[in-house]
């Protein structure tokens, strides 16, 4: 009995050393020693030497002097990579989608071919907000609950704009508990419509959001406060204005720039979305810059074609970017953005 019981334990230490301990650090001292780069994780430092992300992974950038990669849905969280599930027919999609196209789709044909969309749909907006019954706003909050409610949860400073606006309105809150008893003390996300609704007729042609500004000790403070433009307005009521200009001969885009990968943190995109965001890129800097826009923009059309491949050494698929590296070139060529 006692010799099978040696020999299990031997077998059971032989298995931990192997499995656990040699085999693992060879594999560690063959990657470290052959591919050290992808072995550590294929981090990326900036022209200062600090870290600044790894190729394998996307992370977003904001500013208009760099290229921006695809959506997110886990919001470039790497630890949380998911895809969206969302099915074509669920709005939610198309929302996203259309969020995205409204501050920077132009026409394609006709008067205002290469001009951007945008302006006509904050004209539009401010227009129709006047003459619609009930206001744009309110129609698209009622239209679209769960987005109003999401609106609310986005960002504290909406939750904290809702809640102010309730102690204002005990008499529709109180209504809104009339009305749904199975909410007895509702929360800022469950007055949402209602509170789109009063702000609407409040407010016709404007829209709740983030403005910042300067305070009183010079720094700059952001509070919610009634618009008539800007990203928002742009983004949030383009696919409504879409809808009601049906005819409107826009341009196409990459289909990379509006959807979102499998993982949410593919690094790369298409030459094609790229090329797309070339003008604004190029035309930030050379704002910045004070040089003349055709030759950053030649600079930098360079830059990309430079960094663009194709899989296997180009013998299959398209040209894809790698969005970090690329913006690493342009801070090497044009140091950090103002």
């Amino acid at each position: 009995m006692l010799r099978y019981l040696w020999k299990s334990l031997l077998l059971l230490v032989f298995s931990v050393v192997i499995c656990c301990i040699a085999y693992p650090l060879a594999l560690w001292a063959i990657g470290q020693a052959a591919f050290p780069f992808q072995a550590n994780g294929s981090m990326l430092k900036g022209p200062d030497g600090a870290v600044v992300g790894s190729r394998l992974i996307a992370q977003p950038f904001t500013k208009d002097e760099y290229f921006q990669p695809r959506p997110s849905s886990p919001s470039y969280d790497a630890s949380a990579s998911a895809s969206s599930s969302l099915a074509p027919s669920n709005y939610a999609l198309r929302d996203r989608v259309a969020r995205v196209l409204g501050p920077i789709v132009q026409y394609k044909g006709g008067a205002k071919a290469g001009k951007a969309v945008a302006p006509d749909v904050e004209q539009w907006f401010q227009k129709d907000s006047f003459q619609a019954k009930p206001h744009i706003v309110a129609q698209w909050a009622d239209l679209h609950n769960s987005l109003a409610s999401a609106w609310v949860g986005a960002d504290p400073k909406n939750g904290a704009y809702v809640d102010e606006w309730a102690k204002k309105k005990p008499a529709v809150v109180a209504q809104y508990i009339k009305d749904n008893p199975a909410t007895p003390k509702p929360k800022a996300a469950d007055l949402a419509v209602v509170f789109f609704k009063d702000f609407s007729n409040e407010n016709p042609g404007k829209f709740p959001s983030a403005v910042t500004k300067k305070g009183a000790d010079g720094k700059d403070q952001t509070a919610i406060e009634p618009v008539k433009d800007g990203s928002d307005v742009q983004s949030i009521f383009f696919d409504m204005w879409r809808q009601e200009h049906a005819d409107a001969d826009l341009q196409d885009i990459p289909g990379d720039l509006v959807t979102a990968s499998a993982s949410g943190l593919d690094p790369h995109i298409t030459l094609q979305n790229a090329q797309y965001q070339l003008d604004r890129v190029a035309g930030k800097w050379a704002a910045n810059l004070k040089k003349d826009p055709a030759s950053v923009r030649k600079e930098i059309e360079q830059i990309v074609e430079q960094n663009a491949s194709a899989p296997f050494n180009g013998l299959a698929g398209e040209k894809f970017v790698n969005v970090l590296e690329l913006n690493l070139e342009l801070r090497k060529l044009y140091g950090k953005p103002s």
